[in-house]
């Protein structure tokens, strides 16, 4: 079994996990500090209500985001900043698809069960697509004060992790911090 868990990472001269924005989410663990004040914490949980998104980011006057690893497999990512609002999309696109019952092309895994046709919603029903995530994505690490590169985003945004002992969802999710320019590898 895999680590089912949230990683927040905001801005701020306070410990994040001390802000009432993150009130749901006593127990949190700092995990690592990095240049500008940016913070990456660790709560693990596979109960969720962690807290708001856009609360932290109004809180803290800075951009912030939560991934939300499920069972090493799959990724929910979800950020926030006072201008450019907030967005949710996924990392380990294929695993979640599955996940949520949608078909390996992220659509609805129909066909006929029972004798009654299934249908489902579509994984774009639930988070941006690649190339509409990397987009908010950079105007999100604009705000943050980096430049970034919209197809870097879009390669780990569309990357899945590999098969047996290899590369977890959670290493995709700290590729994507360190090219949003927030928590260097």
């Amino acid at each position: 079994m895999g680590y089912w868990g949230y990683f927040v990472v905001g801005r701020g001269e306070r410990p994040l996990a001390e802000l009432d924005a993150l009130a749901g989410a006593r127990g949190m663990t700092l995990r690592t500090s990095a240049p500008g004040g940016w913070q990456l914490w660790e709560y693990p949980s596979g109960d969720g209500g962690i807290g708001s998104m856009n609360d932290l980011a109004g809180q803290t006057g800075a951009p912030a985001l939560f991934g939300y690893v499920m069972d090493s497999a799959c990724v929910v990512v979800e950020a926030a900043a006072p201008e450019s609002g907030a967005w949710t999309t996924c990392l380990a696109r294929a695993v979640m698809a599955g996940h949520l019952g949608a078909g390996p092309d992220g659509g609805p895994d129909g066909g006929e069960q029972d004798g009654v046709q299934r249908e489902g919603l579509r994984l774009e029903d639930y988070f941006l697509e690649p190339r509409d995530a990397a987009d908010r994505a950079v105007e999100w690490a604009a705000e943050a004060g980096h430049t970034v590169s919209a197809e870097a985003l879009v390669e780990i945004l569309t990357a899945e992790p590999g098969p047996g002992p290899g590369p977890v969802a959670e290493n995709l999710f700290f590729h994507l911090l360190d090219r949003l320019g927030v928590v260097p590898l």
